[in-house]
């Protein structure tokens, strides 16, 4: 049997129709307040079709009424003004909670981005160079080994690990979670025996303590010679605090989140800002969706708390997927980026820095047919190989929870796609979000 689920009301999204121009007033007023920030446009003033918009929103809806999620929040904007910002569905079920524009949502791996943000501003300080060693400024990492390619054992590194190999995730790290197969399944073993948290559950400490664990571990290739989706920002996180002398929640709130306005941004939250935060579902054995509670999952290796952000020692910051966030902040962030580093006056990176961190940096080797990456970011190299109608040079990441952005520079635009399913996107709604955004555009 289907959930109920409560769709949120045309009228309160952000749309845009012919209107005396005293209602267009008032409901222009409403949209600017909604988008949290960001200027609003009618969609065909930057270039979309509202009516080919409307096809997005039956896609969503049609994934709330399949029960692939519960809900979502959508954003797109060009030329630095939101076309389109709507609320799906229910942010939780059992409560009765329709979605709201300003839901919270747990942001997890979408957080790399603005570690990756923060670790070039402190390279355009002069704080570092990204090739040299990170052992340098992090000794618990110094003299790594590899995994010797039997999968049992290891030998020394041909090389230390610099800071360019974690923004681009050719370190050799890996989570305990991907681990899998004879050889990394014993490196996922001596994560678990380290105690090397993912970054999705309550833990007990700060990530000043991970790399020294993640040292107790052999790395699963040479650093730079290999991309592998792992624990790299988490590790750049502190490399963050040694640079900076803060933890990481004070540099993004004093450095990065209170210059942007992105007031619903953190690593925690209080009772108050709890009770916003999207429930998590996943799909249960009958094929509806179910929430999942507080208490702590593990499959496998991998160990997820859906409370960690309430709960718990709240010490631990992990810049690899700690974040909680709005869509409205997020996109304050993404347009700083598609700006060149500056947003309404403020200014955190240079152009040439932004245009360093959004191409491709790991030469040869791929993420996936297509796909490159940056510092931070999956950059697409080739359209075609990817058999999506995007541009050529746009970034973009997602999130463990089924949220997910992209950035296109040449044509000015970004789109967020927020929910809030464990596990990830089974059902392709991101790709086909993608999709639906590019057949919307008319020039």
């Amino acid at each position: 049997m289907k959930n109920n689920r409560i769709l949120i009301p045309a009228s309160i999204r952000l749309k845009f129709s012919l209107a005396t121009a005293f209602g267009a007033s008032l409901l222009l007023g409403a949209a600017a307040a909604l988008a949290q920030g960001l200027p609003t446009a009618a969609p065909e003033a930057v270039g979309f079709s509202a009516e080919r918009l409307e096809r997005l929103d039956s896609l969503i809806e049609d994934a709330i009424a399949d029960d692939q999620v519960a809900g979502a929040v959508a954003l797109i904007a060009r030329d630095g003004r939101a076309a389109h910002l709507a609320a799906y569905g229910m942010a939780d079920i059992d409560d009765g909670e329709p979605m709201q524009i300003d839901t919270l949502f747990r942001f997890a791996s979408m957080t790399k981005p603005i570690t990756s943000l923060a670790v070039m501003m402190l390279y355009e300080k002069g704080r570092f160079l990204l090739n040299e060693p990170v052992s340098k400024y992090i000794p618990e990492l110094a003299n790594p080994r590899v995994l010797s390619t039997t999968g049992k054992g290891s030998v020394p590194a041909g090389s230390e690990i610099s800071i360019h190999d974690l923004l681009t995730h050719t370190s050799g790290l890996s989570y305990g979670f991907l681990a899998q197969g004879a050889g990394p399944a014993e490196l996922a073993r001596r994560y678990v025996e380290a105690g090397v948290s993912d970054g999705l559950v309550q833990t007990e400490g700060v990530v000043a303590d991970l790399p020294g664990r993640l040292n107790q571990a052999p790395l699963l290739f040479e650093p730079g010679s290999q991309w592998a989706y792992s624990l790299s920002i988490d590790v750049l996180g502190r490399l963050v605090e040694v640079a900076s002398g803060m933890t990481l929640a004070e540099f993004f709130e004093t450095r990065i989140f209170e210059p942007l306005g992105m007031d619903d941004t953190a690593f925690f939250l209080d009772a108050d800002s709890a009770e916003r935060l999207a429930s998590v579902y996943s799909t249960g054995t009958d094929g509806s969706l179910i929430e999942l509670g507080p208490e702590p999952i593990e499959l496998g290796t991998l160990t997820y708390s859906a409370s960690f952000h309430y709960d718990g020692p709240q010490t631990y910051y992990s810049g690899g997927a700690g974040l909680v966030s709005t869509a409205g902040d997020y996109a304050r962030f993404l347009q700083l980026m598609l700006n060149g580093g500056e947003l309404d006056g403020v200014r955190l990176l240079s152009p040439r820095t932004v245009e360093f961190m959004t191409r491709n940096q790991i030469g040869d080797l791929n993420v996936s047919p297509g796909v490159k990456f940056g510092l931070g970011f999956a950059v697409i190299d080739d359209p075609g190989l990817v058999g999506e109608t995007q541009s050529a040079g746009n970034y973009n990441w997602g999130g463990f929870f089924n949220t997910s952005f992209f950035v296109d520079p040449s044509e000015r635009m970004f789109a967020v796609l927020l929910t809030q399913r464990f596990p990830g996107d089974e059902t392709n709604l991101r790709d086909k979000f993608v999709s639906a955004v590019y057949q919307a555009m008319l020039e």
